[in-house]
């Protein structure tokens, strides 16, 4: 090999523990896309199957968690991420293995950097269907949002998590459980051309970001924004860019 070849960097890699939708609209379909768009590798886990079309979900069938476990353990012992990326958490099982997942990852890191974890919590489908218990929320806002760089709720979701209907007021409680940043997205109570997302950091005055809204319901957009910021913190930009 000549001395001036150069030998190709390898692509961050980027994990996303999501739901599979058979409609290929949301879930884990659209975390590859948006991860591999943004020239990323992504790599993935399952956390559940659903019977789904493009009007609404119909059921929701967990993977099991020691199966779960397994997969995590060896995928990670081979292909360690740079940043993960979690979507539907279906079960307390599922949610357990997760959450020591994590812990694992943050233990192990030493002196060098953790991965970036962004949740995406998914807490109802696009059409209005509820897809976690009262019990999971809580355990959702307890025990794994206090462990992710980036937490990416809608603003139903903001509310529910931090019951409060007042969104500044949800940001704040959901910092206080520990969550490195908070964005709440606003495409699902947006009308007129805009919708904002508005980023909320420890320390910091809360940032508006306007972006222009298209006619009509975009299924799996907010698995796409939160892949998509998980692939970017995987690059290494900082996380308000």
């Amino acid at each position: 090999m000549n001395t001036t070849d150069q030998i190709p960097t390898a692509p961050p890699v980027v994990l996303s523990l999501s739901g599979h939708d058979p409609t290929g609209g949301a879930g884990i379909q659209a975390d590859i896309e948006a991860i591999a768009a943004q020239g990323c590798h992504a790599t993935s886990v399952i956390t559940c199957t659903t019977a789904q079309d493009t009007h609404r979900v119909h059921a929701v069938m967990p993977s099991d968690p020691d199966s779960f476990r397994a997969q995590l353990r060896v995928l990670h012992a081979d292909i360690p991420p740079a940043a993960v990326k979690i979507g539907l958490i279906p079960s307390l099982g599922i949610a357990a293995a997760i959450r020591d997942y994590l812990h694992d990852l943050t233990t192990s890191a030493g002196t060098a950097a953790a991965p970036a974890i962004v949740i995406d919590p998914v807490l109802r489908s696009g059409g209005g269907d509820p897809l976690v218990t009262d019990a999971l929320r809580r355990y959702l806002t307890a025990e794994l949002l206090p462990l992710a760089t980036l937490c990416t709720p809608n603003r139903h979701e903001a509310r529910q998590l931090a019951g409060t209907d007042d969104l500044d007021a949800a940001a704040a409680r959901l910092l206080e459980h520990g969550c490195g940043a908070v964005l709440i997205t606003g495409a699902d109570e947006a009308s007129g051309n805009l919708l904002s997302n508005r980023l909320h950091r420890p320390g910091d005055a809360p940032r508006d970001d306007f972006w222009p809204r298209f006619d009509g319901s975009f299924h799996g957009s907010g698995c796409t924004l939160a892949a998509a910021c998980a692939a970017r913190l995987a690059l290494g930009e900082p996380l308000p860019k």
